[in-house]
């Protein structure tokens, strides 16, 4: 099992910034892709970032330019660093991970259970 917790939410005004993290911890044994999601009230979960083993990052046209994904490997840690902050980027964030369990032959998709984000006008 994959356990990931979510940190780093709360209440900022408009322009200002948070940095989102997300802790993995379990018997996985590797991390392959890692994303960030969101779902504001009222709305469909929404893929914000995504980011590979590797560092390589893909964004949603909304948040791009303003965001930046990035993940620490050796600590199995997921950022979402968030400028610019608009009203509406208010939302749950959660975090996900492609991760393969110990004695597991295959990847599965784990999920965190979000940190909010309010952003006010």
């Amino acid at each position: 099992q994959v356990q990931l917790v979510e940190s780093g939410g709360g209440l900022v005004q408009a322009g200002g910034s948070l940095r989102l993290s997300c802790a993995a911890s379990g018997t996985f044994s590797t991390i392959s892709a890692m994303a960030w999601y969101r779902q504001a009230p009222g709305k469909q979960r929404e893929l914000v970032a995504t980011i590979t083993s590797g560092s390589s990052a893909n964004y949603a046209d909304s948040v791009r330019g303003r965001f930046t994904i990035s993940r620490d490997n050796a600590k199995n840690t997921l950022y979402l660093q968030m400028n610019s902050l608009k009203p509406e980027d208010t939302a749950v964030y959660y975090c996900k991970a492609d991760a393969r369990l110990r004695f597991g032959g295959r990847s599965y998709a784990y999920w965190g259970q979000g940190t909010q984000v309010t952003v006010s006008s």
